[in-house]
């Protein structure tokens, strides 16, 4: 049986003379002064400004790719109180929705690798978000035990309990680590729902493009209806957020 040929992409290679001229230059630009301005608000005013720096870098990134995005739910959340934000995890772009685009101070909780990126892992320190250590499970919890210090004062925490991307609408099995936090700390868990991240980050190095994506907040998931039922709190979660893919 003959093979069929292959759909000529033109939408991409049009989009690669502006991705190389146009974006990378002005991503690069954007990333080096947001982050000095987001470690020196930190250290000078309070994590809340580096934060919302960071906000201002994120919303930049999808500006200048350009990126539409739509954002549902947010008369779902409080932003006076404190929660355990979990998201579905498709690509590298879901920083940029998730910073630029939901209106709560949070952390993050990200691998420890990603301090050595210049300007912005240096920033992430400075604002307070949080490096895990995912060599072992005891370096981890330690990491979870750091987190716990800083959700006051309406502070939340975001973690991706896939662990890892999915790229596409199948989220991987979740881990646990961001529902015993929620029991912990007696927070309930906001679920958000990262829409087509996999349409404008694709697969390959930077292989970026222009469309439409989205957001969607959740009704907050109240922990203590479950009991310290760990396992029906994270099914319960994981299917709030499926229900927008």
């Amino acid at each position: 049986m003959k093979e069929k040929p292959k759909h000529f992409d033109w939408g991409f290679w049009l989009y690669q003379p502006y991705k190389y001229f146009v974006f990378l230059p002005l991503m690069l630009v954007n990333s080096i002064v947001f982050a000095l301005l987001a470690a020196i608000c930190a250290l000078l005013i309070s994590p809340k400004s580096g934060s919302f720096m960071g906000s201002c870098w994120a919303r930049v990134a999808c500006w200048i790719t350009p990126v539409n995005v739509r954002v549902e739910g947010l008369g779902n959340i409080d932003p006076q109180k404190s929660y355990v934000i979990v998201a579905n995890h498709q690509t590298v772009w879901d920083i940029f929705l998730l910073y630029g685009y939901l209106p709560i101070d949070f952390r993050w909780i990200m691998k420890k690798e990603l301090r050595g990126v210049p300007f912005i892992g240096f920033a992430s320190e400075k604002v307070g978000h949080i490096f895990i250590d995912r060599s072992s499970p005891r370096a981890a919890l330690q990491s979870l035990e750091e987190a716990k210090l800083k959700l006051v004062d309406g502070i939340s925490v975001l973690i991706f309990p896939e662990g890892t991307r999915s790229r596409g609408t199948q989220m991987r099995a979740f881990k646990k680590g961001a529902f015993k936090l929620a029991f912990e700390l007696d927070l309930d868990i906001l679920p958000i729902t990262l829409v087509n991240s996999d349409k404008i980050h694709r697969k390959g190095f930077f292989n970026i493009r222009p469309g439409k994506t989205g957001l969607v907040a959740h009704p907050v998931v109240k922990t203590t209806l479950f009991h310290d039922d760990l396992n029906g709190l994270m099914d319960f979660t994981r299917s709030q957020i499926a229900s927008a893919l």
